[in-house]
C-alpha cells in the first residue's frame, strides 16, 4: 500500500493539476502542499494541521477521506514528533487551576437558585433571632404602669378655658 504522500501526488498528477493550482484551490501554502506530497510532516506544528490539510486536499482530489486519514494516523504514530499528543502546557497545575476546573463544572442555574434560597433562609433566620432578642431585652417591658404624682399640691397645671 502506498503512503498518504504518494496517494496525494498520484491523484494530483492524474488530474493534471500543478502544486500552485492545488494551493490556490485549497488556500494552502505551496510549501505545505509540497510537504504533504513528500511526507515531510515536520513542517507542520501539530497533527491537527496535517489532518486538516490532508482532508482538504483529499476533497479537492475527490479521494475517499476515511481510509486516507486512517493511513495518515498510522504514519504519524511512526514519527517521533507526532507519536504522542503534545502536552497542553509545560507548567504544573496550581491551586487556582483546580478551583477554576471545579467552578467550570458547576451548573450555574442550579447554583444561583441554591445560593438565593440559602441567602433568603439566612436573612429570615437572622431577622427572627433579632426580633426575639429585641423582645427579651426591652427595658420597658417589665415596668408597672406609670402614675402622675405632683411634687407638691401647688404644682397643678392650669386649666384651659
Amino acid at each position: 500500500m502506498s503512503t498518504v504522500a504518494e496517494q496525494l501526488r498520484a491523484a494530483r498528477e492524474a488530474k493534471k493539476l500543478t502544486v500552485q493550482q492545488v494551493a490556490d484551490a485549497t488556500k494552502m501554502r505551496t510549501d505545505h502542499v509540497r510537504a504533504l506530497e513528500e511526507g515531510k510532516f515536520n513542517v507542520f506544528s501539530a497533527p491537527v494541521y496535517i489532518r486538516g490539510s490532508v482532508k482538504i486536499y483529499a476533497k479537492l482530489l475527490k479521494l475517499d477521506e476515511a481510509p486516507l486519514l486512517a493511513a495518515l494516523a498510522a504514519e504519524l504514530k511512526g514519527t517521533e514528533k507526532f507519536s504522542e499528543p503534545p502536552p497542553l502546557s509545560d507548567s504544573k497545575k496550581t491551586f487556582v487551576d483546580h478551583v477554576t476546573l471545579v467552578l467550570a463544572k458547576v451548573n450555574w442555574k442550579v447554583g444561583v437558585a441554591l445560593f438565593a434560597l440559602v441567602s433568603l433562609a439566612l436573612i429570615f433566620g437572622v431577622s427572627f433571632w433579632a426580633w426575639k432578642h429585641h423582645q427579651k431585652s426591652d427595658p420597658l417591658k417589665n415596668l408597672p404602669p406609670a402614675v402622675y404624682q405632683p411634687a407638691s399640691s401647688d404644682d397643678t397645671l392650669p386649666l384651659h378655658k
